[in-house]
């Protein structure tokens, strides 16, 4: 019985994604609008913004009884060594929390784009070089407004089940390889709250 309270509990809190830019406010402006899900997307929550000040949002989100989704990139993980212990601090301090997804892709948010059209556990040394090879498969691509704020960029990835596709490449992937992403993880909690 503690099992069905705790699910419907879930079902009924108001997620919240949080981001560190332009590019995951409007990927997830746009997927909200393709697929139906249900959670709040707000311009004020996607910003350049340190490790600290998103956990300030997400003890936000938490403290009005809601279910924080981070996104964000790992590369500057590489490279700083700072920023990689304060990730792992953030996803430390959140790791027993149910209500709390940290959804890191390294090297960026591009490498989730990337997996929709192929399969590939490639190490790429920053975002560029993801961007390099995306455009393959979405041409054009800029993370730019005046690219991002189009809707069609995000119903190609959408489409012919790739969003699927991507979510079961993610899973095989995992933190620790040269490149992964988490964002699969929300993806599956986007669909078990949106009714059908």
């Amino acid at each position: 019985m503690a099992r069905v309270r705790k699910e419907r509990e879930i079902k009924r809190s108001r997620i919240t994604v949080i981001g560190e830019g332009l590019t995951e406010r409007w990927y997830f402006e746009h997927l909200r609008t393709i697929k139906g899900y249900r959670y709040d997307c707000k311009p004020r929550f996607f910003a350049h913004q340190s490790y600290e000040e998103m956990e300030k949002l997400i003890d936000w989100v938490l403290q009005n009884g809601g279910i924080a989704v981070c996104v964000c990139d790992a590369d500057i993980t590489r490279t700083n060594e700072e920023r990689c212990k304060k990730l792992q601090e953030m996803k430390g301090r959140y790791a027993k929390n149910d209500r709390v997804f940290i959804c890191d892709s390294m090297p960026s948010i591009e490498f989730w784009f990337l997996i929709h059209y192929m399969n590939t556990r490639k190490y790429f040394k920053d975002s560029d070089s993801v961007i390099t090879v995306l455009r393959k498969f979405i041409p054009g691509y800029e993370k730019t407004g005046a690219f991002l704020e189009k809707l069609t960029w995000v119903a190609d990835l959408c489409a012919d089940e790739r969003l699927k596709e991507a979510c079961r490449r993610a899973s095989l992937l995992g933190p620790g390889n040269d490149a992964y992403s988490e964002i699969y993880k929300v993806i599956e909690l986007f669909s078990e709250t949106t009714p059908r």
